[in-house]
């Protein structure tokens, strides 16, 4: 139960944040004011995917479901925003 918890709060932050970082970057914004929008929607959006991800993964009945979704989506968009890069 520890795990779930952990993996609830802990892991469902770091997918919140690499959903709504991956977000911003992809988003197109032709200029530095377009930038800030798009940066602050996915961050507005992400309270609400942490609270979704958190519920579900205290829900689901298969830990290592939760635990594949939770952790390995978090790596996954991790991983393509460091092969994205940043924008110039």
């Amino acid at each position: 139960m520890a795990w779930r918890w952990f993996t609830a709060i802990v892991g469902g932050y770091g997918f919140a944040v690499a959903a709504a970082m991956l977000t911003a970057r992809i988003l197109p914004a032709p200029d530095t004011m377009a930038r800030i929008e798009v940066t602050g929607w996915p961050m507005l959006l992400s309270f609400l995917v942490y609270a979704g991800i958190g519920l579900w993964a205290l829900h689901e009945i298969r830990l290592r479901r939760v635990g594949a979704v939770v952790w390995g989506g978090g790596i996954v968009m991790a991983g393509l925003i460091w092969w994205l890069g940043t924008r110039a």
